[in-house]
């Protein structure tokens, strides 16, 4: 058996070995051909001068641009050197700026790849790749299925076999056989001979580990480890297919390896190494994605026993994210130490998301070890170097707002603690007997204040700086927009820990100090001569005063100005928008509405149980009335130059506020303070409807002047939602002849109150609305005023009748007939109304009031009518009748005069 093993092997090795030298033969030629044509683009490229690389998106060679040269500057051999470094020689690749072998610079492609050269350069070399593989797969099965050999032998066998196979992808690499094709990594046959014996390696080294026992896993930690950096170091050579599989394996190898005292430094250390190779190696060949993979796999590790409390973990934490941090600083950051150059203005979304992920790990540490001392101190510590990488280099510049977002979310989730506050209770009458935790104000206080200066005056300091920082104005307005945001929420997460959202005199004076700080920014630069960016900067630093002078007054005052400070920060960034107009000053309004909106959402009722029992003046009214005037001017100030998103969210909540202040108030004189009391009342609802119908009716006359669509649609949701309170609560739920319960006096009652405004209102509302609105939207209007006129004339004759309780006794004949008589001169009034306004539908609903009282005489009087009641209904309305019918004949409807007939016909007729 294994005699026949070996000559298959052999008659394997036959043909094998003819195609390669049949390659290397063609393979020579080609090369020579590559080689003029290389060295001719190398010639061309150092003509214009220095050459600068930047972060590409593929894995093919880096863009090379020249860069303009001063006068009288020499010219470096070292970039003549580095650049014929791109032919590979016998005595291997020299480390250089652009890739150091033939395979990342592929030859000039003559057109489309055909069907039949796919086949012949890509699928086999695939394939050949993935069958190598599997066939060393499937004959260690065969040994082990057969016994043929021990798992020492196996183990051996499978160690030589990836040798072998590296050792091939080295040959065929020196001796350049890639068939033509060489330059492309894709189908590379070198590069796929190192993966397979890479992956071979792998499998080896785990299988002794795993399957076998014959190692420790310390040292198959190193193997695999070793292995891991061997084939980052050949990817150098073999192209990105090699960088991703080692960058893999060296970041799945600690996972492989399983041991019941994990030890976090050995970890870390190792994490190091690895990300230090594949961020070299992606600097070296300017491969991005490299550098984000090993990036994000470096991060993952440090959720890895983040919260673990055994001995040194924390330390081991800190040095991996210090050391991530350091990494990408010198070899990834663009324009600084060992990164690419950095283009003039240029913001590198690699460079910042580099230092980004590394400051995101420390936050996550930081929460998870309760904000220990040493933690917060290697956090601000990146923080502070992230800040000084930005200041020397352009490229990193979203760094800058990550860096302060995670601060500002630090410092919030100090100041929202959820642990021990729910867990502990007060310690009472044991208070210093019993040593209860420690809330770490001081760190806190201290570490707030190093953020607030850092980014505050760093922010400004980039404004004024006397170097010219960038022509892009994006730089100025994030330096301006951090030292304005960061300061302010770390100040609040401060005040609600220490403050507890009460009054602070020293937080106002903090607040105080803050504004005229910012206000002094703003008037120095606003003296600056004119770059990028600098207006926009004023702008933000103005509306930061703004927004400090609202925190003065939250925190000077009592609970719930928070509140009424953001609504505040509207009209103020809105008239800063009118002297500075940019653009970014309409959606910061907009965000403030969106905060309010929010905090009001969390606690309707501003001040909690504190609203106070006064009717009107109470808590509802500042917090309520004051955020919708600030809504309503800060709209008005944004529509002077667009109606565009943030002017329409202003309107919106101006519109909002101010219905909410109305219900509010009305539900809390109801309740007497009690919001949220179980109970609904016609009183209350008869105010609210008619409140609803008065501001249905505002909002249409001011829409007619502004012509907002805001207003337009504000009107109709009012409108929309005022009817549906008339349907199903006048008419329905709290109906007095349905709940039983008592209207009060004859006249000046809850009739007049819920039925009687409310109908003068609604045909207030339709007579405003008949030239703007279309002719449904009137007739609602009518019908509603109409049902709400007969409903208060009907309870008002019930209420003459019967007193307060209109639920109580028998309907008499007097009262039926004085229902007949009441709805029918209602009519007439509709129909002189009409007449006299030359209105269609009031004289519609004058025809279905004596519509709808004919119904009830033909229907029920005649039924249950006796007497003089009876007769006397049917002769007053057969007058009633003659008589609109006399109008409409005589005033709407007159009879046209015949035309005079011709004098022979009138002489034929007389005959």
């Amino acid at each position: 058996m294994d005699m026949i093993v070996i000559g298959f092997l052999l008659l394997l090795a036959i043909p094998t070995l003819s195609i390669v030298a049949i390659s290397m033969a063609v393979g020579t030629r080609d090369q020579m051909r590559q080689l003029q044509q290389q060295v001719s683009a190398l010639e061309r490229r150092l003509s214009d001068g220095p050459v600068s690389y930047h972060w590409q998106n593929s894995a093919a060679a880096p863009t090379i641009e020249p860069e303009p040269q001063a006068a009288n500057a020499p010219t470096e051999p070292a970039a003549t050197a580095e650049l014929a470094s791109d032919t590979p020689t016998d005595a291997g690749p020299v480390a250089t700026e652009a890739p150091a072998a033939a395979s990342a610079a592929p030859p000039p492609s003559d057109g489309p790849t055909s069907l039949e050269e796919r086949f012949g350069t890509q699928w086999v070399v695939w394939i050949g790749g993935l069958a190598l593989a599997l066939g060393a797969i499937f004959l260690v099965r065969y040994t082990i299925e057969e016994g043929l050999l021990g798992p020492a032998v196996r183990v051996v066998l499978g160690a030589l076999f990836a040798a072998a196979l590296i050792a091939a992808g080295e040959w065929t690499r020196r001796g350049e056989t890639a068939a033509h094709i060489g330059g492309i990594p894709g189908r590379h046959i070198p590069s796929i001979l190192t993966a397979a014996g890479t992956v071979a390696a792998y499998a080896t080294v785990y299988a002794a580990f795993a399957l076998y026992g014959f190692i420790s896993p310390a040292v198959a930690f190193v193997l695999l480890g070793l292995v891991a950096l061997a084939t980052l170091a050949a990817a150098l050579l073999h192209g990105p297919a090699l960088a991703g599989l080692g960058v893999a394996g060296a970041f799945v190898t600690p996972a492989l390896i399983s041991t019941p005292t994990p030890n976090y430094w050995a970890l870390y250390i190792y994490l190091a190494v690895v990300t230090g190779a594949a961020l070299a190696l992606a600097r070296m060949r300017l491969w991005p994605w490299l550098a984000i993979t090993a990036i994000a796999l470096g991060t993952s590790w440090t959720f890895a026993g983040i919260d673990s409390t055994a001995t040194g973990a924390l330390s081991a934490h800190m040095f991996h994210v210090i050391a991530g941090f350091a990494l990408a600083t010198l070899l990834i950051v663009s324009g600084l130490f060992y990164g690419p150059t950095a283009a003039p203005g240029r913001v590198d979304r690699l460079s910042s998301g580099a230092l980004g992920a590394y400051l995101f790990a420390t936050a996550c540490i930081v929460i998870a070890a309760h904000h220990d001392g040493a933690i917060l101190i290697t956090f601000t510590l990146l923080t502070t170097a992230t800040v000084a990488i930005v200041w020397r280099s352009d490229a990193a510049l979203w760094a800058l707002p990550i860096s302060a977002l995670l601060a500002v979310l630090v410092m919030l989730q100090w100041a929202t603690p959820l642990v021990y506050q729910r867990l502990i209770l007060p310690a009472g009458v044991t208070a210093g007997a019993i040593p209860e935790p420690s809330t770490g104000s001081e760190w806190h206080l201290a570490l707030g204040a190093v953020f607030g200066l850092l980014f505050g005056l760093s922010g400004f300091a980039a404004q004024t700086d006397k170097r010219a920082r960038s022509d892009n104005p994006i730089v100025a307005l994030t330096w301006s927009l951090t030292a304005a945001v960061a300061p302010i929420a770390i100040l609040i997460a401060l005040y609600g820990r220490l403050a507890h959202f009460d009054r602070s005199i020293p937080f106002a004076l903090l607040a105080l100090a803050l504004a005229a700080a910012y206000g002094y920014a703003a008037e120095r630069l606003n003296k600056h001569a004119p770059r990028p960016g600098l207006a926009g900067s004023v702008a933000v630093f103005a509306t930061g005063t703004v927004a400090a002078l609202a925190l003065t007054l939250t925190f000077a005052l009592d609970k719930g100005w928070l509140t009424v400070a953001l609504a505040l920060m509207a009209p103020g960034i809105g008239w800063v928008y009118r002297q500075r107009p940019l653009p970014a000053l309409r959606y910061l309004t907009a965000g403030v509405i969106v905060l309010v909106l929010l905090r009001t959402g969390y606690e309707p009722r501003i001040v909690g149980d504190d609203l106070g029992a006064t009717p009107i003046f109470n808590w509802l009214l500042y917090g309520y009335g004051l955020p919708a005037a600030s809504f309503w001017t800060a709209g008005y100030l944004l529509r002077q130059r667009a109606d565009d998103v943030p002017a329409r969210m202003a309107d919106s909540a101006a519109i909002l506020f101010t219905v909410l202040l109305f219900v509010l108030e009305i539900r809390h004189y109801m309740t007497h303070g009690d919001l949220f009391r179980q109970s609904t009342a016609l009183a209350e609802v008869a105010m609210q409807v008619s409140v609803g119908l008065a501001m249905t009716i505002g909002l249409e006359r001011l829409r007619s002047r502004s012509m907002n669509i805001v207003h337009d649609i504000g009107a109709l949701v009012v409108a929309g939602l005022t009817l549906a309170a008339i349907v199903f609560g006048l008419v329905g739920t709290v109906n007095p002849m349905v709940t039983g319960r008592p209207v009060g006096g004859l006249f000046f009652n809850l009739v007049l109150l819920g039925y009687g405004i409310p109908a003068i209102l609604a045909a207030i509302l339709a007579l405003i609305a008949r030239d703007t609105r279309p002719f449904a939207y009137r007739m609602i209007a009518a019908t509603a005023a109409i049902g709400l006129s007969i409903a208060y004339l009907s309870l008002e004759i019930r209420t003459l009748y019967h007193g307060e309780f209109l639920a109580r006794g028998l309907t008499t004949d007097a009262e039926q007939y004085t229902y007949s008589a009441v709805w029918l001169v209602f009519g007439v009034v509709l129909l002189f109304a009409g007449l006299l306004l030359r209105s269609q539908p009031a004289r519609l609903a004058s025809a279905a009031v004596v519509a709808l009282t004919i119904a009830k005489v033909f229907l029920i009087d005649m039924a249950d009518l006796t007497g003089i009641f009876r007769a006397l209904s049917f002769i007053g309305l057969g007058v009633v009748l003659v008589g609109i019918g006399l109008l409409y004949q005589r005033l709407l409807f007159p009879p046209t005069a015949k035309p005079a007939a011709p004098a022979g016909d009138a002489n034929e007729a007389s005959q």
